[in-house]
């Protein structure tokens, strides 16, 4: 073999390692990015899966409360308005805003304890209550799951490689599960 040839050879050699390592990280990368993307879903799908738990339970507490507590009639209005409200979005953001409308009627709800003596006293009451409170700690917890899974894509697609394979996977930024306005402030409690 003549020396033209061996540099030849070692050329064609480094040019497909090079292409070969090009290659894989363009895959590894569009690869990371579509797995991120499928995070962000199954995240927000056990935030969903919470958030249905919350909805199922409802209606047992209203049915509970209501024979103590008939004339707060509007609290169960709101609740059952924004369970429809929930049920009817069709994007991330809409069942957001949804779920966010149902958490005053719900704060409401719980606040009817201290008001009616005897609600605090029967058991299926408490039991319901419980119930709710383990599941809203759920929901706190699927939510922090579902904001870190949005904030490693949204961190990601801002980066210049990230964005070119968010691009060539057709992945958009995610939105972040937000307190409504309002909650964010500690209630008050007068005696």
């Amino acid at each position: 073999m003549s020396k033209g040839m061996k540099t030849t050879l070692i050329t064609v050699v480094v040019l497909v390692l090079v292409g070969g390592m090009l290659v894989g990280t363009a895959v590894s990368g569009y690869n990371r990015v579509v797995t991120m993307d499928e995070n962000v879903k199954n995240q927000w799908a056990q935030v969903e899966n919470q958030l249905k738990r919350r909805y199922d339970l409802i209606p047992n507490l209203v049915a509970t409360v209501k024979g103590y507590a008939a004339h707060e009639k509007g609290i169960f209005e709101d609740l059952a308005a924004a369970r429809v409200k929930y049920f009817q979005a069709n994007t991330v953001k809409q069942k957001i805003a949804a779920a966010n409308q149902f958490e005053g009627p719900l704060s409401r709800l719980l606040l009817l304890q201290e008001r009616y003596p005897d609600l605090k006293a029967n058991e299926n009451f408490l039991k319901l209550q419980d119930s709710i409170e383990g599941t809203e700690n759920r929901i706190a917890v699927a939510r922090m799951r579902y904001n870190d899974a949005v904030m490693a894509l949204n961190s990601y697609i801002r980066t210049v490689t990230g964005g070119i394979y968010a691009d060539l996977a057709h992945v958009g930024p995610a939105p972040y599960y937000q307190l409504p306005k309002g909650q964010a402030a500690t209630p008050v409690v007068k005696f």
